[in-house]
């Protein structure tokens, strides 16, 4: 709508400052000469805004004015926080949200940013760190999250391993691990989590809870995350890895790498450890020709299969 675009070169130029009219196009997905005609109408409804010409020149507003807009939604809020508008964005149905967000923010007053971004920090958190992708489907995403939102109790069937419990829980607050959600909630005492893809059924009580006023939930979902790491077994290995490969291997949060040994031609040998035979397998056949295991032999072995079994599908097609 019109009335959309010129609001947003309202926020767009009061939030950045000057911009061309090729920028301003781009932004907004329209020709140039359509930025033009959204200038004349802006400036005919009496909004000082003015071109400068020549190398540094652009649309800029006077200097001194500026919009009052407010009534940020909390859903803008949250959106914004995802950080990528992508996946867990999409599964929300925050997804148009975006880029509104995005300039109502900095728009808005102190105030009214921190108290909408600090109720959504306490109920969302992110971990873009990683394990796989997940395809899981997650029915019961939305009763949950508007469950959490409003602090209200949630009667689940929730399966675990061959079983189905039913249990009433105080959700805190959602988790998006990848394309994995996950909700941190109180029950009989002890704050879980439980993963919304194994959640059967649910649905919220009118009964409300008080949420903890000092719980933190990215706080929470970090020390989880160690407490899980530090309950796995580890598979050590001995690589011989291309140095291009190391800045990967450091954003890895389930690798250890112990030593590293300097051979030449921007080779090390290194010491590290995966959690299983598996993973550690799955993982080598992903870093390709910049890997080659040393040992232990059954991880060779592993590996050798697996290309084989892979080489020969591409020569049957």
């Amino acid at each position: 709508m019109r009335a959309d675009r010129l609001l947003s070169i309202l926020l767009l130029l009061q939030n950045q400052g000057k911009m061309t009219s090729r920028e301003l196009a781009e932004k907004l997905e329209v020709s140039e000469r359509t930025i033009f005609r959204d200038m004349e109408s802006l400036s005919a409804a009496g909004i000082p805004i003015f071109a400068e010409r020549g190398t540094n020149g652009g649309w800029a507003l006077s200097e001194g004015y500026r919009t009052n807009l407010t009534g940020m939604k909390t859903e803008e809020i949250v959106s914004l926080l995802l950080a990528n508008p992508s996946g867990p964005l999409h599964d929300l149905g925050l997804l148009h949200n975006f880029e509104s967000a995005f300039q109502k923010l900095l728009t808005a007053s102190p105030t009214m940013m921190r108290n909408s971004a600090e109720y959504a920090r306490q109920r969302l958190h992110i971990d873009g760190a990683g394990w796989h992708e997940s395809t899981e489907v997650s029915p019961y995403l939305s009763v949950i999250q508007e469950a959490t939102w409003e602090n209200r109790k949630l009667h689940i069937n929730y399966q675990k391993d061959e079983e189905v419990t039913e249990r009433i829980i105080h959700p805190f607050g959602l988790v998006a691990k990848r394309n994995t959600w996950y909700v941190v909630a109180q029950t009989g005492g002890n704050i879980r989590t439980y993963r919304i893809s194994r959640v059967r059924s649910a649905h919220t009580l009118d009964e409300t809870f008080e949420r903890p006023i000092d719980f933190n939930l990215a706080a929470y979902w970090e020390e989880s995350i160690e407490r899980f790491k530090s309950n796995l077994p580890w598979y050590p290995t001995r690589l011989k890895v291309n140095e291009k490969l190391f800045p990967r291997l450091y954003r890895e949060r389930y690798i250890k790498i112990r030593s590293i040994h300097p051979m030449e031609n921007g080779w090390v040998e290194a010491d590290i450890e995966f959690h299983t035979l598996d993973s550690a397998c799955e993982s080598i056949l992903g870093f390709g020709a910049l890997v080659k295991v040393i040992e232990p032999f059954e991880l060779r072995v592993k590996v050798l299969t697996e290309a084989k079994s892979i080489l020969s599908i591409y020569n049957h097609i």
